[in-house]
């Protein structure tokens, strides 16, 4: 059977002390799902980042709402319970998107329990085929090095960058350090 866990894990405090300090999240991903091209990636994202993905899959997602993502706040990075509140939004945020794509491609569920939520599915399943959303979980390229590699803007390609970081074992590597 299909399916593909999405992680977000082990909030990091970066540059702590200093006026740029910013706290970043692991992202972990394992799938058996065609849609994917890697079946495994490790990468660590921002919050930031995440409000810029949400932006973006809003645009493919037309009137349908783009699930929420946890509040902003500059002033708790050093709050444990803060840091543990946001990456658990973070993970439903992602979850959201991971559940519709299953349950449009689920071949064992019946298509009437699926009608009534149908067109929300599609519309988050058209965002989860998005090449920006695979970049983000799938590599480590900045936020305007997905809309260059998206955009036909760089001489590789979504895929290539995709098989290109996982094959460097960047994404395991990282996550044996940590």
């Amino acid at each position: 059977q299909e399916f593909v866990a999405v992680r977000v894990q082990d909030p990091r405090v970066r540059n702590e002390g200093s006026w740029n300090s910013f706290v970043d999240y692991k992202i972990f991903l394992h799938t058996n799902s065609k849609a994917f091209t890697a079946k495994t990636s490790c990468v660590r994202r921002r919050y930031s980042e995440f409000v810029w993905l949400k932006k973006q899959l809003q645009k493919n997602a037309g009137l349908v709402p783009v699930p929420d993502l946890p509040a902003k706040s500059i002033f708790y990075y050093w709050n444990e319970d803060f840091l543990e509140g946001r990456r658990k939004g973070l993970q439903a945020f992602l979850d959201k998107w991971v559940l519709a794509f299953l349950l449009l491609r689920s071949r064992r569920r019946a298509l009437t329990a699926v009608l009534p939520c149908l067109n929300r599915v599609v519309h988050m399943t058209v965002c989860l085929s998005d090449s920006q959303l695979h970049l983000f979980l799938q590599t480590q390229l900045s936020l305007a090095h997905i809309q260059d590699c998206v955009q036909g803007h760089t001489p590789f390609t979504v895929t290539d960058a995709i098989l290109t970081y996982a094959s460097s074992n960047q994404g395991f590597a990282q996550a044996q350090q940590e």
